[in-house]
């Protein structure tokens, strides 16, 4: 995917990263610089991104949440982040469009990446999303939230599925997940 081996980024990824993020060349050559600086072999590990996550959350255990995400911005299954990929995934979680952002929760949530979201699925990503959140502010959830299991069941239960079903399509989890934050947020 990306220019891994050249000190230089190739016009073509230029080219295709500016066409799909909104991101400058001027950005675009300087996020270059500083990943080559920070990855001299032109790819990210799942263990430096781990490195990551950790320095974001020091009081908390990022590793499965990182391996999950991890997994999800490594669009070509090769076990690394190239450039291109890492940029397309800080682009579509900070400044992409909420579809895109969307499409990312759905291939976070499909842990095993066969296209449906399972109800193991979402306890598993809810179980690492909860390890990030401190232990006092754990005790501050509502009731029907203050275990990952919990909270795994009331984002199930928005989806209308029995416990062995799926969700099968992106439009219907993107539906139901619009349908979930709507809620939340009036509440």
């Amino acid at each position: 995917m990306g220019n891994a081996k050249s000190s230089a980024m190739s016009k073509q990824i230029l080219e295709d990263l500016k066409l799909n993020t909104k991101f400058s060349e001027d950005e675009l050559s300087q996020w270059y610089e500083n990943f080559q600086k920070q990855c001299p072999s032109g790819r990210i590990s799942p263990e430096e991104f781990k490195k990551i996550y950790e320095r974001f959350f020091p009081d908390s255990d990022a590793a499965s949440y990182a391996q999950h995400v991890f997994r999800s911005f490594d669009t070509n299954d090769d076990g690394t982040l190239d450039f291109k990929e890492y940029i397309i995934a800080l682009h579509m979680t900070s400044t992409g469009k909420t579809e895109q952002k969307l499409e990312w929760a759905f291939s976070l949530f499909d842990v095993d990446k066969n296209g449906y979201i399972t109800k193991s699925e979402v306890a598993e990503i809810c179980q690492a999303i909860f390890k990030l959140i401190p232990k006092d502010a754990q005790e501050n959830l509502p009731a029907d939230e203050n275990t990952p299991e919990k909270r795994a069941d009331k984002l199930w239960s928005f989806f209308n599925k029995k416990d062995n079903g799926n969700v099968m399509f992106f439009y219907i989890f993107l539906y139901n997940l619009l349908v979930f934050i709507y809620i939340i947020c009036i509440i």
